[in-house]
C-alpha cells in the first residue's frame, strides 16, 4: 500500500496529470469556441496557418519541421496553439540578454589563451575546427594537458574518487542523472568530507534527469551537508517551452587543475554495479593541466546563470600547471540551446567533412538530423571508412525502433553499422583519422544536438586518440553488422512514426 501511494503521489504523477490536464482543457476550450464562435474558429485556423507558414520559413531542422507540420496540419484548430505554448523557437529577450552576458564573460575570461592560429602548422581541418570553437563557443584550445581516456565506466570510479582525495580548494559537480547507490554515495562522503575541511564544493544537477532518482528537496539535504546546491530548470506543472531545455552536460572539475567529462552520470548503471540492459559500456576522458581552466569557466557560467549570481571567476584560476612534454590539442567546448548556435553538431560536421580514411563512432541513438545524415553517406560514397556502433539492447524500445528506421540510407551509401550486443552503449564517441577525437555527453539526437546544454572534448593528435581507436575496435568485436536486408522492409508508417518521435520521444 505504501509502495502504491508512494508512485501515486510522485511527483513526476503530478506533474504529468497537471500537464494532460491542461492539455485537455486546452482542447475542450478550443472546440468548445469553436462551436460557438466563427469568428473564433477561424481566428484559430488562421493561427495554424501562421504557425505552419513561420516554421516552413525558419532555420530549424527540416525533420523538426515536418514533426511540428505533423502535428498542425491535421488538427489546424488545436495544432497552432499548441505549438506556439511548447515548441515555438521565440526565446525571451531577458533570456537573450542574460545568454549574450554568459558569452560576453566566457570571452572576456579565456580570450587570452585563444590559440588557433598555432594549429596552421598542422593543417587547415586542425585550425579550422579550433577557431570555430573559439569565435563561436568562446573555447580555446590548449597545449599542456595531459589526458587519459576510459572504456568504461568501472575503470573511470576509482579514479574519480582518487582525484576527488586530493582537492584542497574546490569541486565543482554537474551532472544530468544523480542516483543514491555505490557511485554516488562514495563520492558524496567525500564531498562532505571535503567541504567540513574547508573545501569549496558545489553541485548542478537537472531536476528532469533526477525526477525518478532524487527526492524534490535534495539540494536542501545536500545544502545542511554544508555542500552548495543548485537545480537546473525545475520542473514546473505548466506547458512551456523551458521543459525542452535540460542541462545534460557532465562536468566534475578539481581545484581547476583536474577535469572528468564523457557519457557517465552519477548512477550504479554506468559502472556496472546494476545491472539495466545487460552490460553498461560508457567512456570517460580525464584532463590535467591548462585546460581544466575552460572546463571551470562553463562551470561558473552555468552556477552564476543558475543562481542570478556574478562572481570574480579569476579567484578560481589555478596556479600555471607544470610544464609537460607534448600532449597535442585539448579544446574543451560547450554548447547552448539558447544562443541559435549548434555547436555540438557543428564539431561533428567538421570532423566528418575533413575526414580522408575514416570516421570511428559509438553512440546510444541513432536519430540523426537531414544534414549529418547526408555527410555521413557523402563520406562513405567518397571511399571514407564510416563505422557506427549503436546498442543491440535498447533502454528505450520506441526510440531503439527509430534508431533503426534511420539505418537503411545509411547501409545504403556505404556506412557500415553495428550493434553492441552484450548491452547498451552509452558513450559518445567520434574518432578521426588518428588525428582528430572528440568525447562528450552530445548524443545523435534531435534533443542533444539542439535542445539540450551539452560538452564534450576535441583532441587533435592527443596520445590518447590511440586509445579511443582501440577501444572501438575491441567493442566492435562484441558487436553484430547490421545488413540493408534486415531493415529495408521499413514501411512509411514507420517512417512517420520516426519523424514525430525525434522530436517528441522523452529526454535522453
Amino acid at each position: 500500500m505504501k509502495k502504491f501511494l508512494y508512485i501515486l503521489f510522485h511527483r513526476s504523477v503530478l506533474m504529468s496529470l497537471a500537464l494532460l490536464a491542461q492539455i485537455a482543457a486546452l482542447v475542450v476550450m478550443v472546440f468548445s469556441f469553436s462551436a460557438y464562435t466563427e469568428i473564433f474558429y477561424w481566428c484559430c485556423i488562421a493561427l495554424s496557418v501562421a504557425a505552419a507558414l513561420a516554421i516552413v520559413g525558419s532555420r530549424m531542422e527540416p525533420g523538426y519541421k515536418i514533426a511540428w507540420l505533423l502535428l498542425i496540419l491535421p488538427f489546424p484548430i488545436f495544432g497552432g496553439v499548441f505549438y506556439i505554448l511548447v515548441g515555438g523557437g521565440y526565446i525571451p529577450k531577458r533570456t537573450q540578454k542574460r545568454m549574450q552576458g554568459m558569452l560576453k564573460k566566457s570571452f572576456a575570461t579565456l580570450k587570452e589563451d585563444f590559440k588557433a592560429d598555432d594549429l596552421l602548422p598542422l593543417g587547415g581541418d586542425a585550425s579550422g575546427q579550433a577557431s570555430y570553437l573559439e569565435r563561436r563557443a568562446a573555447c580555446p584550445a590548449y597545449t599542456n594537458t595531459e589526458t587519459e581516456y576510459f572504456p568504461l565506466g568501472d575503470a573511470a570510479f576509482p579514479r574519480m574518487l582518487d582525484e576527488l582525495e586530493k582537492a584542497e580548494k574546490y569541486i565543482f559537480l554537474e551532472y544530468f542523472i544523480i542516483q543514491p547507490g555505490i557511485f554516488w554515495d562514495s563520492i558524496l562522503a567525500i564531498l562532505e568530507r571535503k567541504a567540513a575541511q574547508g573545501v569549496e564544493v558545489r553541485v548542478i544537477y537537472d531536476d528532469f534527469g533526477c525526477m525518478f532518482t532524487l527526492p524534490r528537496d535534495y539540494d536542501e539535504i545536500l545544502t545542511k551537508k554544508g555542500i552548495q546546491c543548485r537545480v537546473f530548470n525545475r520542473l514546473m506543472p505548466v506547458m512551456s517551452l523551458r521543459l525542452n531545455n535540460r542541462d545534460h552536460r557532465k562536468l566534475l572539475i578539481i581545484d581547476g587543475k583536474v577535469g572528468f567529462t564523457g557519457g557517465l552520470n552519477l548512477a550504479d548503471e554506468y559502472i556496472n554495479m546494476r545491472e539495466r540492459f545487460g552490460r553498461w559500456k560508457d567512456s570517460g576522458l580525464l584532463l590535467e593541466g591548462d585546460a581544466v581552466w575552460s572546463m571551470t569557466v562553463m562551470f561558473l557560467t552555468m552556477w552564476d546563470n543558475i543562481a542570478n549570481w556574478d562572481e570574480d571567476f579569476e579567484l578560481f584560476h589555478p596556479p600555471a600547471a607544470p610544464v609537460r612534454p607534448w600532449t597535442g590539442y585539448v579544446q574543451p567546448y560547450t554548447d547552448t540551446p539558447l544562443d541559435r548556435e549548434a555547436v555540438g553538431q557543428a564539431v561533428y560536421l567538421n570532423m566528418i567533412a575533413k575526414a580522408k580514411n575514416y570516421i570511428y563512432i559509438t553512440t546510444p541513438y541513432l536519430v540523426i538530423d537531414v544534414a549529418t545524415n547526408t555527410a555521413l553517406c557523402n563520406a562513405a560514397k567518397s571511399g571514407v571508412d564510416v563505422r557506427i556502433i549503436t546498442p543491440h539492447i535498447p533502454d528505450k524500445r520506441y526510440v531503439f525502433e527509430v534508431t533503426r528506421a534511420h539505418y537503411p540510407p545509411l547501409l545504403e551509401a556505404g556506412v557500415k553499422i553495428y550493434e553492441y550486443t552484450p548491452g547498451f552503449i552509452h558513450a559518445k564517441n567520434f574518432v578521426v583519422d588518428d588525428r582528430f577525437a572528440t568525447v562528450g555527453t552530445v548524443n545523435l539526437d534531435y534533443r542533444s544536438l539542439f535542445l539540450h546544454f551539452e560538452d564534450g572534448v576535441w583532441l587533435c593528435e592527443a596520445p590518447c586518440i590511440r586509445d579511443i581507436r582501440h577501444d572501438f575496435e575491441e567493442t566492435l568485436r562484441h558487436s553484430e553488422p547490421c545488413s540493408l536486408r534486415q531493415f529495408k522492409h521499413l514501411n512509411i508508417l514507420l517512417q512517420l512514426y520516426r519523424s514525430i518521435l525525434r522530436v517528441f520521444a522523452p529526454l535522453m
